[in-house]
């Protein structure tokens, strides 16, 4: 595998401009998609897409790393914060190592009730994935892979492997 990664093919001009399409098209599938979803939730675009970010950490976060991971202000995060709170999704807990900080975890029980929003996703990546080999899942799961390594580091200034 990391000989298959290491290697490199040409790419013609055609297929960047078929992939980049893709990509395009499917980028904003997605956000309309996830903007749908917020507004069932009660949410903005952005709020979501917090609450996914906190949701998706390793543990509760700062409002400065929040701001961070999202490009918002410290400002705009107090106010997505607020609002999410509001909304019974996350809450405001003191860090226990050093008490002037404090940490926005979120509220996992009540996530639960929002799951039904995603159950379509789950089932059609389950429906597409059925129409592709185990070895093609392994090519389209790399692919998918290396692009969410280069977003990353774009975006959250994460590094890579590369």
């Amino acid at each position: 595998m990391a000989d298959s990664a290491a290697r490199r093919y040409p790419v013609t001009e055609e297929e960047l401009m078929r992939f980049a399409h893709l990509g395009r098209e499917g980028s904003t599938l997605t956000v309309v998609r996830h903007q749908r979803i917020a507004e069932q939730m009660g949410l903005s675009g952005t709020d979501h897409k917090a609450l996914d970010l906190v949701g998706q950490a390793e543990g509760p976060l700062t409002a400065g790393r929040i701001a961070e991971l999202t490009g918002l202000s410290t400002g705009a995060v107090t106010g997505v914060i607020d609002r999410l709170e509001r909304a019974g999704l996350v809450r405001r807990v003191r860090d226990v190592e050093d008490r002037r900080k404090v940490l926005v975890e979120v509220v996992t029980m009540d996530m639960e009730r929002f799951a039904p929003l995603f159950e379509s996703a789950v089932a059609a990546t389950k429906d597409i994935l059925e129409r592709f080999s185990p070895e093609e899942r392994e090519v389209v799961e790399r692919y998918q892979n290396a692009m969410l390594e280069y977003l990353r580091a774009e975006v959250l200034g994460e590094r890579t492997n590369r």
